[in-house]
């Protein structure tokens, strides 16, 4: 396993209104983006920047945002509990604050994904609250090989969305839409397989990579989400409370190899526990931003204390 001492640990690029030679505003940062030749070029080169010191307040988001993202995405077939509070843009997930979130590529279980994530900080954390993030080549090279191994063929995530009430998200909440038609015409251009339950809820089924290339750079990264889809990865209580009532595949979200064969929970802890070990914290303050290249780069959430408050949008 790569640890801490055998090399040093990648951290995004910080850029200040100093380093940019800006104004110390939302203009100022408008400006600076303004003026870079390749944007998309600079991203892909150091993987994740953060924006500190510019002072971008909510009201100065937007024009910030039609520059760091051209293509502003709705979170449609998300899995995560979040609030839409603009045009395409979200609460960051809505899980409880003494919880850390596991290491994940945003959208990696869905046949397409983000390519760009940005994070915007309207309220700071009291403490804690970290962004962490993590280059998904050294997340790949620093899980042992037969982990590697193991996932090559890829993982076969599963759904079970209820249709108003009940464990989880609805399938309504979760296409953002009440249109069954809808849904079925979004998921067979997905490839997924899917079935209406008598109860009015959804099951699907989808196989996905576990590993992919970055299409610029080649580099081979770790890119999925089966930690966060296996039982085992939510600690020994909630695993042990969730079997007492329902079976893994009844659950609003499963995942195993894409041939339908279990994936030990001794796999899913490592991937889970040397993500976040091997991460980078990004503290947060006021006005703020993280923009991070989704497919080079994982992200997850440290506990805090305090009103926190981050919204987050993403672009193709």
């Amino acid at each position: 396993m790569e640890n801490d001492a055998d090399s040093a640990l990648w951290a995004p690029v910080e850029i200040t209104p100093a380093a940019a030679g800006a104004e110390a505003s939302a203009r100022g940062l408008v400006e600076y983006l303004g003026s870079l030749p390749d944007l998309g070029s600079l991203l892909t080169r150091e993987k994740a920047l953060v924006f500190r010191g510019f002072g971008v307040e909510p009201a100065g988001l937007d024009e910030v945002m039609d520059l760091l993202l051209p293509h502003r995405l709705a979170y449609v077939h998300g899995n995560s509990p979040r609030t839409k509070v603009g045009a395409n843009v979200y609460t960051s997930t809505e899980y409880p604050a003494e919880y850390a979130i596991s290491m994940h590529n945003e959208m990696s279980y869905a046949h397409q994904w983000p390519a760009r994530l940005l994070f915007f900080c309207e309220t700071a954390p009291l403490s804690g609250g970290a962004t962490p993030v993590i280059d998904g080549t050294r997340w790949l090279s620093c899980l042992d090989p037969e982990v590697r191994a193991a996932f090559r063929d890829g993982v076969r995530y599963t759904q079970n969305l209820h249709g108003g009430l009940g464990l989880g998200k609805s399938w309504q909440s979760t296409f953002e839409t009440e249109d069954r038609a809808h849904v079925e015409a979004f998921l067979g251009e997905s490839g997924a397989t899917w079935q209406w339950s008598p109860d009015g809820g959804l099951r699907v089924s989808q196989v996905r990579p576990a590993i992919v290339r970055h299409p610029v750079t080649g580099d081979e990264v770790w890119f999925n989400q089966a930690d966060q889809w296996h039982p085992a990865a939510l600690g020994d209580d909630t695993a042990a409370a969730l079997a007492a009532i329902m079976p893994a595949e009844e659950l609003p979200q499963s995942v195993s190899f894409a041939d339908g064969s279990p994936i030990p929970d001794a796999y899913a802890i490592q991937v889970r526990d040397r993500g976040l070990a091997n991460a980078v914290d990004v503290d947060w303050h006021a006005g703020d931003l993280l923009l991070i290249d989704n497919v080079l780069v994982g992200h997850g959430r440290r506990p805090f204390t305090g009103p926190r408050r981050v919204l987050v949008a993403m672009s193709d």
